[in-house]
């Protein structure tokens, strides 16, 4: 594991987490999500598993703090979810979430630790869903009027703030492939939700920065995409799914166009009017945030677009089944620095891995993880002695929770959490990472 003196001076150390994941959304007057809806649909969640607990952070958040702290930490990346601040997603708000929120942040200065805010996670209210959440044009004012609440309450504490968490799994992921809220699989709604995600950032961005708020960034999650084959159908076919999953959103940030290839696909069901929305989409931001995990093999078939597959790797995998793949992650941070975002400020918003911890006599030797943080962490030093101006690394994430569509099955955490007690226990990745971080 790397020493914290190996890095530039000022370089900054955080961990990573989502409001929905670990809060616990039954507490508080927080109101109903399409995630609460989405899992309560047999099939979709592993044992239809929801974040109604989770990881009780909504009650256990200064423990997790003085972990955060504990760790020696620089920051802490959390998020807050629209539906407790906003039960209804609109109208009236819930006191308590402000409250919550207020005292999380208050909580992280006071053990020295820099907040940096997600404004959304993937947890949107039911009440927009019904009137098509993502799918639908209004969506980016209603984002931008939540962000301005929140941030009314505690943005002049925050120190750096992100929009939307990786757009590609709010959009594609959710309204193509259906494998995450609103569980939709429809190109047209697909379509919508990628302009609007990306609307809606735009549109809260230049609402927050009227409000004097600075330091606003966007975080993207990136996939390494592989051809199966030299075969020019295959490369054309990992062509495809890079510039879907990878070009089409930073290349609406900063080039205010999408690619051309997507265009020739999706122009027929994107909402009327979106070549004129990019100056909106387009807003400078301050910083990007890279979440990197894995790489895909990508191979040609018959069929619809986009016409691919996705075949097994040959390398070591984590719990996911995702291949380890560090050398993707200091390929996203070249590309971004050369094709995208010059001098602009990078952070590793998310890296991490999932594997199958257990608690044996008090302790989680989870000796996979810090091999897997150390060869990242090396794929960022070199990012860095490559002149890209990378300045912070997120690990996903604190601790075990709610994954999703996985339930609690899948454990990212550098701190072990037993969802029936609540017991929280420092994994050996932890303690590697503290000792790393105090010398």
């Amino acid at each position: 594991m790397y020493k914290r003196s190996d890095f530039p001076d000022g370089f900054t150390f955080g961990a990573s987490t989502a409001a929905y994941q670990i809060e616990g959304h039954s507490f508080g007057g927080a109101g109903r999500t399409h995630w609460d809806d989405f899992a309560e649909t047999p099939g979709n969640v592993i044992r239809a598993e929801n974040g109604a607990v989770a990881c009780d952070h909504y009650h256990h958040w200064q423990e997790d703090l003085d972990l955060i702290r504990d760790a020696g930490f620089d920051a802490y990346r959390f998020s807050a979810s629209w539906a407790r601040v906003l039960p209804e997603g609109r109208g009236t708000v819930n006191p308590e979430g402000l409250d919550f929120y207020d005292r999380l942040v208050d909580g992280m200065l006071e053990r020295g630790i820099k907040p940096m805010a997600t404004l959304y996670h993937w947890e949107l209210p039911s009440a927009l869903a019904d009137l098509g959440g993502w799918r639908n044009p209004d969506i980016a004012k209603w984002f931008a009027d939540y962000c301005e609440i929140l941030m009314d309450r505690i943005g002049e504490r925050i120190w750096k703030t992100a929009t939307i968490n990786e757009l590609w799994c709010v959009s594609f992921l959710s309204h193509f492939l259906g494998h995450h809220a609103p569980g939709v699989r429809d190109i047209r709604a697909a379509a919508r939700a990628m302009h609007h995600v990306m609307l809606a950032h735009g549109t809260a961005t230049q609402a927050l920065r009227a409000k004097g708020v600075n330091q606003i960034g966007a975080v993207c999650n990136f996939t390494y995409s592989q051809p199966a084959s030299r075969s020019p159908e295959d490369i054309e076919a990992a062509a495809t799914f890079d510039d879907y999953y990878n070009n089409f959103f930073m290349s609406g940030f900063f080039k205010k166009e999408y690619p051309e290839r997507i265009v020739s696909a999706l122009a027929d069901h994107f909402p009327s009017g979106w070549q004129d929305d990019f100056d909106v989409i387009g807003t400078p931001v301050d910083w990007l945030g890279v979440n990197y995990y894995t790489r895909e093999i990508i191979k040609a078939t018959d069929g619809p677009w986009p016409g691919h597959t996705s075949i097994e790797g040959p390398l070591p995998k984590t719990q996911m089944g995702w291949e380890i793949y560090p050398e993707g992650l200091l390929h996203f941070l070249r590309r971004c620095h050369v094709d995208y975002t010059g001098d602009l400020p990078l952070y590793v918003t998310e890296n991490g891995m999932a594997n199958p911890d257990i608690v044996v006599d008090g302790t989680v030797d989870d000796v996979v993880r810090i091999d897997y943080l150390a060869r990242h962490f090396d794929a960022a030093k070199q990012a860095i002695a490559e002149g890209v101006p990378l300045n912070g690394y997120f690990v996903w994430s604190l601790m075990d929770n709610f994954e999703w569509a996985f339930g609690y099955e899948k454990r990212f955490g550098l701190v072990h959490v037993d969802f029936e007690t609540l017991q929280r226990t420092p994994k050996a990745s932890y303690m590697a990472l503290k000792a790393a971080l105090a010398s």
